[in-house]
């Protein structure tokens, strides 16, 4: 069995080990939010005093048994990443058979993102190009699930020798909370610079904003927001998998993006900084002190 088969078998029996006691569907939507804010907390510190609030209130909703499961299933995601990157938690997600039907909810294979990732990318030498013109591509999904679409740019870029974690920026939407949450801690372990919202692409409704450690650490508030509007790099458009475009005529209010960059000084995180693909033990640490 292929070692990131082997930790996604160990998150499913992890969540069968406590369905007994927990509806499955809040459980794995609590963990995925407690790990997406366990991260978060660790480097955005704008967000970072409602999101402990919320981080204790969810906690305290399990009892220990289910509290020490959280950073074990982050652990299992994280080593699962490690061994082979991919739609770690779309797969999971699917596998737990709690995606709504109902909605036309469902996760796109991962060699299928591969193969469209393929296409996006296109000739590898005209993003080189346009890397060497303005430093970077950025790419846009707006219906972005558990992110599959973004990992496999990603990994189409590296297999081009292009340095994705410093120059690719995604912005990511998706209506779905939970999903959020899925693609924010894929993006984040991953060490992509992203921008990911929940929100409505075809209302440009925007609930929340989660910005990846690579995008904070990276200084890419501040990189955004010196490019002028209209000299920005082109998106690459990734295929939609859920929504439509969204609508051009009620542009989504986006917080100031130089914000981010002036409170780079006043962040100290050295365990991000250690290596390129970021600290995997800090946020797990973070689960296993704050869980008790």
């Amino acid at each position: 069995m292929p070692p990131q088969d082997r930790h996604i078998r160990n998150v499913l029996k992890l969540f069968d080990a406590h369905g007994y006691r927990h509806d499955r569907y809040s459980l794995f939507s609590d963990c995925m939010e407690l790990c997406a804010i366990s991260i978060s907390n660790s480097v955005d510190s704008r967000s970072r005093t409602d999101r402990e609030a919320h981080y204790l209130e969810i906690v305290g909703r399990y009892d220990r048994p289910a509290v020490e499961m959280f950073p074990q299933v982050f652990a299992e995601i994280t080593m699962a990443l490690e061994a082979a990157p991919g739609d770690v938690l779309g797969s999971i997600f699917t596998q737990l058979e709690i995606h709504n039907k109902n909605r036309g909810q469902f996760f796109t294979p991962y060699p299928v993102c591969q193969m469209m990732a393929q296409v996006t990318l296109g000739n590898a030498d005209d993003a080189r190009a346009l890397i060497a013109e303005k430093g970077f591509v950025s790419a846009m999904e707006p219906a972005c699930g558990a992110g599959a679409m973004v990992i496999a740019l990603a990994q189409a870029m590296l297999a081009a020798d292009i340095n994705y974690q410093r120059h690719l920026h995604v912005t990511a939407v998706d209506i779905d909370q939970r999903a959020v949450h899925m693609a924010y801690i894929q993006f984040s372990l991953l060490h992509i610079p992203a921008h990911v919202m929940a929100g409505n692409s075809l209302s440009n409704e925007v609930r929340e904003h989660w910005f990846t450690p690579a995008h904070i650490l990276g200084g890419w508030g501040a990189k955004l927001a010196a490019q002028p509007r209209a000299a920005e790099p082109p998106a690459l458009s990734l295929p939609q998998t859920a929504v439509a475009r969204p609508s051009p005529r009620k542009p989504a209010r986006e917080p100031q993006p130089r914000a981010i960059g002036e409170q780079l000084t006043r962040l100290c995180c050295k365990d991000w900084r250690q290596s390129e693909v970021g600290c995997r033990s800090a946020p797990i640490r973070r689960l296993l002190r704050n869980g008790g």
